[in-house]
């Protein structure tokens, strides 16, 4: 089974720029930032991918955030609002029922936030805390993956100016050590796991500059797997773009095998 995780930054301009044929070969695939209306998603997908089962989360604001499992197995026990972010077009949870058993699978954008060292008290980065506090409240039972963008680098291996961004959001101690408190309860982040203790992979790199040329990215978008679940765990990878030009989002796909 292959699980594809990826931020496409909004589906219409992703399949434009010929990113989503690169996806076809995910047996279970996590789109975030789909900003897209459920007709939207339909017209773009069909005849495009391969997976006959789909689950979308869109926003009640138009045009922006969405969630989206596709999926070439069913689907069951739907979930798609976490307490306080309902519609937010953020969450969505499903059963897939896999060759290798059930497996709950939770797709997610985690807001961004905007703190800085001298602004901690954004609401903003009040409203990502409240969303990390909900969904880790929520966090399914094993077997489990937890799909996503985060908008996290959890440690200094996961961000190339790490030292430039301490304080602020997307580095912030309080953020990254809900990240801890997932390792400690047992989850696993299998890009990490498989990398070990050396910088990257990253997963995003600003637009602008010299920053994708000169890798100076953040690895903020992880699959976590429950226990059990990472055992049978065979290999990941990060699809970064050959070259600047050929991306098609400021993401790149994450992937993770898993043996039956």
């Amino acid at each position: 089974m292959r699980v594809i995780s990826v931020n496409v930054n909004g589906i219409r301009a992703a399949h434009r720029n010929g990113g989503l044929v690169q996806l076809v070969d995910a047996d279970v695939l996590c789109l975030q930032e789909v900003r897209a209306d459920p007709e939207q998603l339909g017209s773009v997908i069909e005849g495009l991918l391969p997976h006959e089962f789909v689950e979308f989360a869109p926003c009640v604001e138009k045009g922006r955030n969405g969630v989206a499992i596709l999926s070439r197995y069913p689907l069951q026990q739907r979930a798609d609002e976490l307490p306080g972010f309902e519609g937010s077009g953020r969450f969505l949870s499903c059963v897939v029922a896999t060759p290798v058993g059930e497996v709950n699978v939770s797709n997610v954008y985690v807001p961004k936030g905007y703190a800085t060292p001298k602004n901690t008290d954004d609401p903003r980065d009040l409203a990502k805390a409240e969303f990390l506090e909900a969904l880790t409240t929520e966090l399914p039972v094993a077997p489990s993956l937890l799909c996503g963008d985060l908008n996290i680098a959890h440690s200094q291996l996961d961000l190339r100016n790490w030292r430039g961004r301490i304080g602020y959001s997307g580095f912030r101690e309080t953020e990254r050590a809900v990240l801890d408190r997932w390792s400690a309860d047992g989850w696993v982040d299998l890009v990490r796991r498989e990398q070990g203790q050396t910088s990257g992979p990253y997963t995003w790199w600003s637009w602008r500059g010299k920053a994708f040329d000169n890798d100076a990215g953040w690895r903020i978008d992880y699959i976590w797997a429950s226990a059990d679940l990472a055992q049978r765990c065979s290999g990941t990878d990060v699809r970064r773009a050959p070259s600047y030009d050929e991306r098609w989002s400021d993401h790149a796909p994450v992937v993770a095998d898993f043996d039956d």
